[in-house]
């Protein structure tokens, strides 16, 4: 059967973007006589507000989204996250780094002051700091006050044969081969456990995902190039990978996409100014 997810982070409001995505994947689910589930990715305990929660669950309901009972929230898997964790470290594919923003910036400048800085889908591509020194026999795991980071050289050489998922969306639908030289390159070791949060986005997802049984993945175009993070982590956990969409974002008049702040299109200020549930679809495209 088929299974799709929405999973928003209860940081903000809802916005035209959030409903457009959530609606795909209650289509979807719906078209195919499949399950459509929430998850409530609240793994940033400093910035997850229950308000927001409560308000996030109205707005869809509204909508006429409609989901099982319990809601999954990521709060609650920090068991299953950190013994993910345990096992890439007892494999030597994870290592402890203690960089800031600043010192990663500094050395990916080097030498030249002022050279561009180059990014990767998960931000500034990690240049390699900690990488020999964040691992082995004498330091404990987990180590405190740190992140954890993936060693992606490692990480290629223990993958079992060529890699891909397959897309329906946006980018172009088909099979999609993961390079191991541009994961390598263009990717880089990129962060599994924040140091304040025992976790990160794409190991919960992962986690996540494969422990609801979620088949089919629908999200923004702009996690596309984060995909070959997760199937790298899908190999390396002997987990399912699903089928992903990627759609098209929506964009305010500027041609920006919508973000949490965009409170001027959030989905309450339209229903307070009187749009129904049909109007959000039409403004969205479906």
């Amino acid at each position: 059967m088929r299974t799709e997810r929405f999973a928003p982070s209860p940081t903000g409001p809802l916005h035209l973007g959030h409903a457009f995505s959530a609606l795909t994947a209650w289509d979807h689910a719906r078209a195919s006589g499949g399950q459509f589930l929430l998850r409530i990715e609240d793994i940033d305990q400093s910035r997850a507000r229950p308000e927001w929660e409560a308000r996030i669950l109205d707005d869809l309901h509204w909508l006429g989204i409609d989901w099982p009972e319990p809601v999954l929230r990521q709060s609650t898997r920090l068991p299953a996250y950190r013994a993910a964790l345990a096992d890439l470290w007892a494999r030597g594919l994870i290592f402890a780094c203690s960089c800031n923003r600043r010192d990663i910036a500094a050395a990916l400048s080097a030498p030249q002051e002022g050279a561009e800085i180059p990014m990767g889908p998960d931000g500034p591509i990690y240049p390699g700091t900690c990488r020999a020194q964040g691992r082995g026999p004498d330091l404990p795991f987990p180590p405190e006050g740190v992140a954890l980071r993936l060693d992606m050289a490692r990480a290629v050489g223990t993958l079992r044969g060529p890699l891909s998922f397959d897309e329906t969306g946006e980018p172009g639908q088909g099979r999609v081969a993961l390079d191991p030289a541009r994961l390598l390159a263009e990717v880089g070791d990129v962060v599994l456990a924040r140091r304040d949060m025992g976790t990160s986005y794409h190991l919960a997802v992962v986690l996540d995902d494969a422990f609801q049984g979620v088949t089919h993945v629908t999200r923004g175009r702009d996690l596309f190039e984060a995909t070959q993070i997760h199937v790298v982590l899908q190999s390396l956990l002997d987990l399912p990978t699903p089928v992903y969409h990627h759609h098209r974002l929506i964009r305010d008049a500027a041609g920006k996409r919508l973000a949490k702040r965009d409170d001027a299109r959030a989905i309450a200020k339209y229903r307070a100014e009187g749009a129904s549930p049909a109007d959000i679809r039409a403004m969205v495209g479906l």
